[in-house]
């Protein structure tokens, strides 16, 4: 935990560093950890990878060149079984590492050598923007979920008005009150009714 300018206090995100080089590794981890970051070391891609979907874990920084699995391999692992964004660190900058860095997700790119002092402005900007990319998706969700949901109640609402005989206001009204009534969501009613009348025109 850190307190910052406001007073209050907050924890500083965790890290995972994997190179299988030890020396960058400590000295970066340790550099990490003076700045207030948490952080979990690996010495392998397969290890970085166990160590992930394991224990929680806010960034990883990654070496692009190790064994097994490098970290470009290590990264497209992490992008589709965890939510764990990636910085890459590398002693080459060529452009084609850069753009496979990029395709797999990277939200930063170093090379070597760095010092944890510009590495931390680095960690900062990808956890920023990783935030900003989680707050996307939620919204897209939440957007994707919503429309459904109109659409449940626009098909529900005209079920109502060929069944009953109301129009369309009145069809909506009935679907208002009984999810009142039921203290239920008033898409949860319109799928209920949508879900009905197929199994109707299933018996006919």
């Amino acid at each position: 935990m850190i307190q910052d300018n406001s007073g209050s206090r907050r924890a500083k995100a965790t890290i995972l560093v994997v190179d299988d080089d030890r020396l960058v590794r400590v000295t970066i981890a340790a550099g990490l950890r003076e700045h207030g970051y948490g952080v979990i070391e690996a010495e392998s891609g397969e290890e970085g990878l166990m160590l992930a979907l394991t224990q929680a874990v806010d960034l990883a920084l990654l070496d692009v060149k190790m064994g097994a699995m490098s970290g470009i391999e290590l990264a497209e692992q992490l992008r589709k079984r965890t939510a764990i964004p990636s910085v890459f660190l590398s002693a080459y900058g060529d452009a084609d590492l850069v753009r496979q860095a990029s395709e797999h997700g990277a939200l930063g790119y170093l090379v070597k050598p760095v010092d944890p002092a510009r590495i931390v402005p680095a960690i900062e900007t990808a956890l920023a923007r990783a935030h900003e990319l989680d707050e996307l998706r939620r919204s897209q969700s939440s957007m994707a979920a919503e429309l459904a949901g109109a659409r449940e109640v626009s098909i529900a609402t005209g079920i109502l008005i060929e069944r009953m005989h109301v129009d369309r206001a009145n069809a909506f009204e009935l679907l208002r009150r009984h999810a009142r009534s039921q203290r239920r969501k008033l898409r949860e009613v319109a799928a209920d009714v949508v879900q009905a009348a197929e199994t109707l025109n299933l018996l006919r």
